[in-house]
């Protein structure tokens, strides 16, 4: 069994610099190191219309902007499949299997379907495919296959899940499916980065988002209010730095380059930190290293971004390759899962064997 790589995104929106360090920047890290054998990454459209069936216009425009957002942070379509999750008809039926497997209190006590369902006010209504997405995602990890998952830690749930639906499937069928771990952002900070209002979470619904494809112009505006030490009054004063936002973004994505050519007084952001809670450092100086981080480090994917934008339909023949790809992918292994739950009947020469000399007895 070789090494394989699954990860993707709910095409909602544009992605933000909460996607790029939780898992997208890993991601291409990854690809480029070769150290796996397959890797796929797919727009999750199906999940994203679970909350968005209403309004299908939503995703069909932002298909592209993933697509984009993907391409221009450096994924290659030479080295890994970009797909369309609702172009692989073999996860729905998987979805179906697996949904016989668990129970419905277990899905509801899954933490982040619980988060998930409270922040879109589900708690009376919620649409049963919303529910039913953990058990969509499992599949969409099993029928490739998968044995690593670049996530944040608020999906370590789901692949949990993911981990009981593939055993109880191998118990009770046939060891077909694999069970896959979840890889962490290596940065702790990175695994949860807040919104740019502090919030728990950088999120499109909350705009508290920087995203990739933001100008600098707009970047500095976003960084300009960012929420950081609100005792913090006047330059004097000692400061905090934890819950702080621009201390928060400056662990994410600051290295001790970005100092030296910054803000050489000091060496690395361990010394700045030290120097702002002791007092004397003033939140817009740290927000304009901010700002000069962040924009250091997305100039080069606005870049490419622009030039990606000069040929869309290019993009989209990309995403057809790959999800005409990521089908052949899924069908082998459906045709495991079938063979394994004894529903590959036309195949299955033995049961007709046997069939026809039943009723040949009679």
């Amino acid at each position: 069994m070789g090494k394989i790589i699954l990860t993707g995104d709910r095409p909602t929106g544009k992605l933000h610099l909460g996607h790029y360090v939780g898992s997208l920047r890993r991601r291409v890290e990854l690809q480029n190191l070769g150290d796996y054998d397959k890797m796929f990454v797919f727009m999750a459209d199906v999940q994203a219309l679970t909350d968005n069936a209403d309004n299908p216009e939503k995703i069909r425009q932002n298909i592209i902007e993933v697509a984009l957002d993907y391409l221009s942070a450096g994924l290659s379509p030479e080295k890994c499949t970009l797909y369309i999750q609702s172009q692989i008809p073999e996860l729905a039926e998987l979805t179906t299997y697996l949904m016989n497997l668990v129970s419905v209190s277990r899905v509801q006590r899954n933490p982040t379907v619980k988060t998930e369902i409270k922040m879109r006010n589900f708690e009376a209504n919620i649409p049963m495919g919303f529910f039913a997405y953990p058990v969509s995602q499992a599949a969409d990890i099993a029928a490739f296959k998968a044995t690593t998952v670049p996530a944040g830690e608020d999906q370590e749930p789901m692949l949990e899940l993911t981990r009981e639906l593939v055993r109880r499937f191998n118990q009770i069928y046939a060891p077909v499916l694999v069970e896959p771990n979840i890889m962490l952002p290596e940065n702790a900070t990175a695994r949860r980065l807040p919104g740019t209002d502090g919030k728990e979470k950088m999120s499109k619904s909350l705009g508290n988002c920087i995203y990739l494809s933001d100008d600098a112009d707009t970047v500095w505006k976003k960084v300009k209010t960012m929420y950081t030490d609100p005792t913090h009054l006047n330059v004097s004063d000692p400061g905090h730095v934890e819950g702080n936002a621009v201390f928060t973004y400056l662990d994410a994505f600051s290295t001790d380059e970005d100092f030296a050519e910054f803000w050489p007084e000091f060496q690395n952001l361990d010394e700045l930190k030290a120097a702002y809670t002791a007092g004397g450092i003033g939140d817009m100086k740290c927000k304009k290293l901010l700002n000069s981080v962040l924009n250091k480090m997305l100039d080069p994917i606005r870049t490419r971004r622009r030039e990606y934008e000069q040929d869309i339909p290019e993009i989209y023949n990309i995403l057809k390759k790959g999800s005409l790809e990521a089908r052949e992918a899924a069908a082998r292994t459906m045709d495991e899962v079938r063979a394994a739950m004894q529903i590959n009947y036309f195949e299955d020469m033995e049961l007709i064997q046997s069939q026809a000399e039943r009723f040949r007895q009679k």
